[in-house]
């Protein structure tokens, strides 16, 4: 239902129009003056604000004005006890909805209140159409697999939602990725997105980080700094690592969030703000919650839609898709590069404990090592020679030390570019990437048989 906000220095006329329309199941708010007014929209950032034109502080039009900049899509209805053609003209020129004069009936109000929502309804549909045509068209997602498409078909549901989103998934998942696509289908698509990774920065400075400082605040703080949230202002925030926020300042996130207001540090005056927020975490909250690690409310507050992210392993059908949208990506426009079958055969293989990141890394490799012009099964063994793909590798207990261990797969490694050379030691080197100087010296160290 409708949030209202009804603006009315007239005691009776207030109190009056409150209690109509609750009873019809609207979410009111009410205020006695132009000032008290604007400070309860800025913080419960109603859908309509209904507001006499003359009040205590601030006019209906001074009202008008400062919504219109703030929340464009709100609908005001100024109300009137001196109604001309100039007053209704300068109302609707001014960008008011429409305009009541006193004494109204009930019904005129609850009729205007009908065709806003019935307007409402219109922008939601072309909005969420749009918003779909928009997830359509992006592929920062990949894949097909039965999973990706219901988190596709969730992404569109909830991005019209400002509600906060918790995103669960393991490292290298694409949570960033998932939350860029939930802001790009949001209504605040053209507004800033901003990320944080809470494990990137010092807990020390983190809250100067997320809320900003005042100048002479602290030690150093030679200047003013603007934090994520107000940069983010009107936006998306996506704080990464959520997990990892300290416990000494959960509670004042959790403030920021339920009041959408926050006080920089060293500041006297709180500010405003309206973010969307999303937060990921790498893992089970819950469990951080019962080892009283994380606060309980700040779970709840967070956790008002959760989205999982599977992780590749249980997506392998999707490898294909994404092997080849990062050989677009990272391959030179001019070189052509082939891929054998049994490529694929070894990447199906593997369980993926990075996911779709590692996938990325393990292709930038291939693309960097193959010079031939067809990527074959051996490029695997030398880009993550491990023992999870092709072959297995030996247990490291059977080696007398770390040296004899790196020594093994340094010679295996060779070994692999003789092989791929034909015993070229020229050909050999530039494979390697070093000087034939070099490999001529590890071949009289490592593999003395071989000619050179």
């Amino acid at each position: 239902m409708m949030k209202l906000l009804i603006i009315e220095d007239e005691k009776i006329t207030r109190i009056s129009l409150s209690n109509t329309l609750k009873k019809e199941g609207y979410d009111v708010f009410s205020a006695k003056d132009g000032e008290e007014g604007m400070a309860i929209f800025n913080s419960k950032l109603p859908d309509v604000v209904i507001t006499d034109l003359r009040l205590p502080k601030l006019s209906g039009i001074d009202i008008l004005n400062n919504v219109r900049l703030i929340a464009p899509s709100c609908k005001v209805i100024l109300i009137t006890a001196y109604a001309t053609v100039d007053t209704a003209v300068t109302a609707l020129k001014t960008g008011a909805y429409d305009y009541l004069t006193k004494p109204f009936s009930p019904d005129k109000v609850l009729s205007v209140l009908r065709n806003i929502s019935q307007l409402q309804s219109v922008i939601y549909e072309n909005r969420a159409l749009k918003n779909k045509l928009s997830l359509l068209e992006d592929k920062s997602i990949i894949g097909n697999s039965p999973s990706i498409k219901k988190l596709k078909e969730t992404i569109n549901q909830i991005a019209m939602n400002d509600s906060t989103i918790l995103i669960e998934g393991e490292s290298g998942t694409g949570k960033e990725m998932v939350a860029r696509a939930l802001h790009k289908a949001s209504p605040r698509r053209n507004e800033s997105f901003i990320a944080i990774s809470c494990s990137s920065i010092p807990e020390s400075l983190l809250e100067s980080e997320l809320f900003g400082h005042e100048k002479g605040a602290f030690t150093g703080a030679v200047k003013k700094h603007v934090g994520y949230f107000e940069r983010a202002n009107k936006g998306t925030l996506f704080i990464d690592d959520i997990d990892d926020f300290p416990l000494s300042m959960q509670v004042k996130l959790l403030r920021v969030i339920q009041e959408r207001e926050l006080a920089p540090i060293g500041g006297s005056e709180n500010i405003n703000i309206d973010v969307r927020i999303i937060c990921a975490t790498k893992l089970d909250l819950r469990k951080q919650v019962d080892n009283n690690l994380f606060r309980q409310d700040l779970f709840y507050r967070l956790n008002i839609i959760p989205l999982k992210i599977p992780p590749l392993r249980d997506r392998k059908e999707d490898i294909p898709m994404l092997v080849e949208h990062f050989f677009r990506k990272h391959l030179a426009e001019d070189k052509i590069m082939l891929l054998n079958k049994n490529v694929y055969s070894e990447l199906m293989r593997y369980d993926w404990p990075g996911n779709v990141r590692e996938l990325e890394n393990i292709v930038e490799r291939m693309i960097a090592l193959s010079f031939s012009g067809e990527i074959d099964p051996t490029i695997l063994d030398l880009t993550y020679y491990t023992g999870k793909f092709g072959k297995r590798a030996e247990s490291f207990e059977k080696f007398n030390s770390l040296d004899h261990f790196l020594s093994e797969k340094e010679k295996e490694i060779i070994q692999w570019a003789l092989n791929k050379s034909q015993n070229n030691i020229s050909q050999a080197a530039k494979l390697l990437r070093i000087p034939r100087t070099t490999l001529n010296s590890k071949l009289d160290r490592l593999l003395p048989d071989v000619k050179h």
